[in-house]
């Protein structure tokens, strides 16, 4: 292990930790954001990287848990007997039986980790069940992400539709768009970041971890060897559903709106790039590659809108190509390249401190 590895961590954290005292409250917002979605792409790694099984419909995920805040804050700034807008605009006479629960901030907060967790383990288990992995598996994902984001616009009386919930103003107290909201939302996004982080190094080093790439590897032999492999790849699937939901819920409440175009096909495949970017191989990769390319959309899109999606694709397909293993793949690569030029007195000293 090198000291890059042994040390750099703690000088990312303590970049990280000092950000607010020297970005503005708008960019300190931004990478809150950015760093929600870091979450999202550790669950990614999991399922693909990990499992090796590609899915394109991790915006599903996010929505339930956007979904799900939004609902607790659309309510909690309303009066009590009132309806959200939208629904007095569609006629709605009475709040549906299912938006009653959220109006409890424990349930909602509930609902953030245990509905997606509870559907991606149970969708997964109906499908890993019948030996389905591979383009039928994304494929049935990306149909998934469809139907949900379809699902939202066509429900415009009970979900707000098109322009989804937005118009919060604040959570438990707090004046959200603030910058001390935003300081406060930035430090619980970071500590969230590093919690699923530390989980996600131990989850993969154990020996889940070698059944799970075993698994990805040769299944056959896996299944030959005794094992049943479809719990472990149930609980990975599960484990990136419920990251993608925290990380919808804090980029809800960073952004103030959450709408079915964060959901939908085209988010879900974006989630996907920003993982190929920075290494689905690689944890702290990932992290970097959501990062890296959620500030590029917010560069290109703010000056040319219509280009995003045209860069993506390029982006994607230049990575496909030439980096493989992502960013954190080259940086691997270029520290072992860098490693073996030292000269043999150099390791040896190492060796021996």
């Amino acid at each position: 292990m090198t000291a890059i590895h042994r040390y750099g961590w703690i000088a990312v954290l303590a970049l990280a930790v000092l950000a607010p005292s020297f970005v503005s409250s708008y960019d300190l917002n931004l990478l809150g954001r950015f760093l929600a979605m870091g979450i999202l792409a550790i669950g990614i790694v999991l399922i693909w990287g990990e499992a090796g099984i590609l899915t394109l419909g991790q915006g599903v995920f996010f929505g339930l848990g956007g979904y799900s805040i939004a609902m607790y804050m659309k309510l909690a700034s309303l009066p009590a007997g009132s309806l959200p807008d939208f629904m007095e605009w569609s006629g709605v006479m009475e709040l549906p039986w299912w938006w009653v629960p959220f109006a409890n901030p424990a349930f909602a907060i509930a609902a953030i980790i245990v509905i997606p967790t509870a559907f991606a383990a149970l969708f997964s288990w109906l499908v890993f069940r019948r030996r389905i992995v591979g383009v039928y598996f994304a494929l049935i994902t990306q149909a998934v992400a469809l139907t949900f984001a379809t699902l939202l616009t066509s429900q415009q009386s009970t979900t707000g539709g098109y322009n989804g919930l937005t118009g919060f103003t604040e959570i438990f107290g707090l004046q959200l768009g603030t910058p001390e909201a935003n300081r406060i939302l930035y430090f619980v996004t970071l500590a969230l970041l590093v919690v699923v982080f530390a989980f996600t190094k131990w989850l993969t080093g154990s020996r889940y971890g070698t059944l799970l790439r075993a698994t990805r590897d040769g299944e056959n032999r896996v299944r030959f060897l005794g094992y049943n492999t479809t719990p472990y790849k149930v609980v990975a699937f599960a484990f990136a559903g419920m990251f993608a939901s925290i990380a919808g819920a804090l980029f809800t409440l960073h952004a103030g709106v959450v709408s079915p175009a964060f959901v939908g096909v085209v988010p879900s495949i974006e989630m996907v790039v920003w993982v190929a970017v920075g290494g689905r191989h690689s944890l702290w990769g990932a992290v970097l590659g959501a990062l890296v390319v959620n500030l590029a959309k917010d560069v290109i899109s703010s000056a040319m809108p219509e280009a995003w999606l045209y860069v993506l694709g390029l982006v994607f397909i230049l990575t496909v190509m030439f980096l493989p293993n992502g960013i954190a793949g080259l940086i691997e690569e270029l520290i072992e390249k860098s490693r073996n030029r030292r000269p043999p007195e150099a390791e040896l000293v190492e060796d021996v401190k």
